[in-house]
């Protein structure tokens, strides 16, 4: 089923330019393994050679932070927004 998934600046030179791509897979993880297929220069920024998530990158499905459901095993359905969003810290001391 394809699922809409939103990129973040930094992740769109490796997708051609675009900011939206639909991608097929019925889980979060089925969805960055199809991402990183379909884009290569993806590969490794978004998984570790582990194959967890990086702990800078948050996943969302719709609005729900996949880190508080089944992480990479968070379940899809057509219809469904996954957004790729960078974490950001620092600030001024």
């Amino acid at each position: 089923m394809p699922v809409a998934v939103r990129l973040p600046t930094l992740l769109r030179p490796a997708a051609g330019g675009r900011s939206l791509v639909s991608v097929e897979g019925a889980t979060i993880g089925e969805i960055l393994d199809e991402l990183q297929h379909e884009f290569p220069a993806m590969a490794g920024q978004l998984l570790t050679d582990a194959g967890s998530l990086h702990r800078f990158v948050n996943v969302y499905v719709n609005d729900d932070d996949v880190r508080y459901l089944d992480k990479l095993d968070t379940k899809v359905t057509a219809g469904d927004t996954v957004s790729i969003i960078p974490a950001v810290a620092g600030g001024a001391s």
